[in-house]
């Protein structure tokens, strides 16, 4: 994690994430894997207290060129909001498929053509959704090469995005939350 905070508040806060996010048990991830481990990110974004500290964290990673924040559906649409209220940048709304009907666009809000895009997403772990939406987004003009989470769950996303000319920032990563949670 990288924020202007000391090591000691950065541990606090990864393990009080965990502690609220953090579910044992047997789930199927988008990614078609089963983990026994999940992150339900819902927990976070649905505590404004959480969430406009997560927001404040990653204002410093988003890359200074950034001219358009992209929200993923549907994850990531409050975790970009929230960047998108502290930092005045405008916000992108993306969906997993064009609508049918009215605009049948994926990507909603600011002209996106020749613009420098950031993508924002809740939890990455296999990062496939980031691949698409971020081909969407170059098709419809923008330019594409990072994209922002609050958990990188380490199986294969960063990669995979990497792969895809997308480099990955996560404002914590799996091991992270959990040596964080161990420790408190």
């Amino acid at each position: 994690m990288t924020t202007p905070t000391t090591d000691a508040a950065a541990a606090s806060f990864a393990a009080e994430i965990y502690d609220v996010a953090h579910l044992t048990g047997e789930f199927l991830l988008r990614s078609g894997v089963t983990a026994t481990e999940y992150f339900d990110k819902y927990q976070f974004e649905a505590r404004p207290d959480l969430l406009r500290r997560i927001a404040a964290a990653m204002v410093p990673l988003i890359p200074p060129q950034t001219q358009v924040l992209a929200a993923l559906e549907l994850g990531g649409v409050p975790v970009g909001t929230a960047l998108s209220l502290q930092t005045g940048l405008a916000l992108a709304l993306v969906r997993k498929q064009a609508k049918t009907y009215g605009t049948c666009r994926t990507a909603e809000g600011p002209v996106l053509d020749g613009r420098r895009v950031t993508v924002i997403e809740d939890v990455v772990t296999s990062g496939g959704q980031i691949v698409l939406s971020t081909q969407d987004l170059r098709d419809a003009g923008a330019r594409v090469d990072h994209a922002l989470c609050v958990i990188d769950r380490e199986q294969g996303g960063s990669a995979a995005l990497r792969e895809a000319g997308v480099t990955l920032t996560a404002l914590f990563r799996a091991d992270e939350l959990r040596a964080a949670a161990g420790a408190s």
